[in-house]
């Protein structure tokens, strides 16, 4: 799950600092890609049931974290410190991990987590309409070649081939995570861990609400407390942490791990293959990713102005 909570303005540390931020953040992809994994080993049927469990476990590993980090009161701060910006960040990031698990009913790991690869692009578009930030000619382009990947992508919904509610699940996640995106980077000096950890929350209840029973097996419970705790939980704690440490155009590349890793654990383990038009649109939109990629590190490798130094502290 890449996550939209690292301001795109952090500077790079040196030395050890972004050794440190290089390992958190592929660290984060890394367990992320597992989500689906994870997922496809729940026997219950109810996907509200799964999105409350996850959730709530996931709240609770956000908390025990930052009352680790920055103590009760420091945490206490922290939610009130992020103010609507924050809020907005946590129903975009509730949208997202709540669609995720109902899409996993109607759609392929690899469909879900090769449309959110166009997340930066998508964020950049948004970012355009919204707040009419400039956008170059290259990264138009790069826009352009992932609308066109989805169109391939959700062309089977219009067959009947797959469900049009998996590819719209799968879509709506990619527009939660770019609005939170262009949020964050309007807002970059508000720490957003606690948005997460509200977005967390925001999920438990509304899955509450349509969730048919609580109950689940004691195998299940261990797989959700995995599920959220760990898949979603750490990888935010991971990621939130060492994003900051590194260009961002570095945390995007290692961000690509997910992407990358994530459908062929799911093809190795429970034998889940992509359909040809998913790997083709997939493929057009992961292209699409690495040339803007590419651009980044050509813009961050230019020299800074004089005077810019320091770095904002790990969130």
């Amino acid at each position: 799950m890449t996550d939209p909570t690292a301001p795109a303005s952090a500077q790079p540390a040196s030395g050890r600092g972004e050794r440190v931020g290089f390992l958190l953040v592929f660290l984060s992809a890394l367990v992320w890609s597992f989500g689906g994994v994870i997922a496809r080993f729940v026997e219950t049927d109810d996907s509200w049931t799964v999105v409350f469990w996850r959730s709530v476990w996931a709240c609770a590993f956000l908390i025990g974290f930052m009352l680790w980090r920055d103590g009760a009161r420091g945490m206490l701060k922290l939610f009130r410190d992020m103010g609507l910006p924050g809020l907005a960040v946590a129903v975009c990031f509730a949208i997202a991990s709540t669609s995720f698990v109902v899409a996993l009913g109607y759609t392929t790991v690899a469909n879900i987590l090769l449309m959110q690869a166009g997340v930066p692009l998508i964020a950049a578009l948004l970012a355009w309409v919204v707040f009419r930030e400039q956008v170059a000619l290259p990264t138009w382009i790069a826009i352009a070649a992932v609308i066109f990947g989805v169109a391939i992508m959700v062309s089977e919904s219009l067959t009947g081939t797959v469900s049009p509610i998996g590819d719209g699940l799968s879509l709506l996640i990619a527009i939660a995570f770019s609005t939170a995106t262009v949020i964050t980077r309007r807002y970059s000096h508000v720490r957003m861990t606690p948005a997460t950890c509200l977005g967390t929350l925001f999920a438990a209840l509304f899955a509450a609400t349509q969730a048919s029973t609580f109950a689940v097996s004691q195998l299940d419970m261990a797989v959700l407390f995995t599920f959220g705790a760990l898949n979603l939980g750490l990888g935010l704690a991971f990621f939130a942490t060492g994003a900051r440490l590194i260009p961002a155009a570095f945390a995007a590349l290692l961000g690509t791990f997910e992407t990358i890793l994530g459908p062929i654990w799911v093809w190795l383990i429970h034998g889940e293959t992509a359909s040809t038009r998913t790997m083709l649109g997939g493929a057009v939109v992961f292209a699409a990713l690495m040339i803007h990629i590419g651009l980044e590190f050509k813009r961050q490798a230019r020299p800074r102005r004089p005077g810019v130094t320091g770095l904002p502290s790990p969130n």
